[in-house]
């Protein structure tokens, strides 16, 4: 899956950079939606989001493309990489990582995500 997001002025740190909570939260929600399409009417949790290293400072203005492909597949969790271009020519990646997610019942407890 891939989507793309704008960096807009309440995006920015103090600096006049993209908050890194900022990407982060875009990545969180755009490999949720992806798990969220690939299995739908189950209920997933972020479990964990490896290495968190951004490559470049982001600036006002820019568009973002977060590219999200399924990496594994559990029993109760499913993991996407995720890899965040600035432009629409970016070659290397601003920022990378592989996200986690838990499918969990109506309580949060974890189950399976094949019925």
């Amino acid at each position: 899956m891939e989507t793309h997001r704008l960096v807009l002025p309440g995006d920015l740190n103090h600096f006049g950079f993209l908050f890194g909570g900022r990407l982060l939260a875009w990545i969180d929600e755009a490999s949720w939606i992806a798990a969220s399409l690939d299995y739908p009417n189950r209920r997933f949790v972020t479990k964990a989001m490896n290495t968190v290293e951004f490559h470049h400072s982001v600036k006002e203005g820019s568009i973002l493309r977060i590219v999200c492909e399924p990496d594994k597949l559990g029993t109760t969790s499913v993991a996407y990489s995720v890899r965040v271009y600035q432009g629409a020519s970016g070659m290397d990646p601003i920022f990378s990582t592989k996200v986690t997610f838990v499918c969990v019942d109506n309580a949060g407890n974890k189950c399976a995500i094949a019925s």
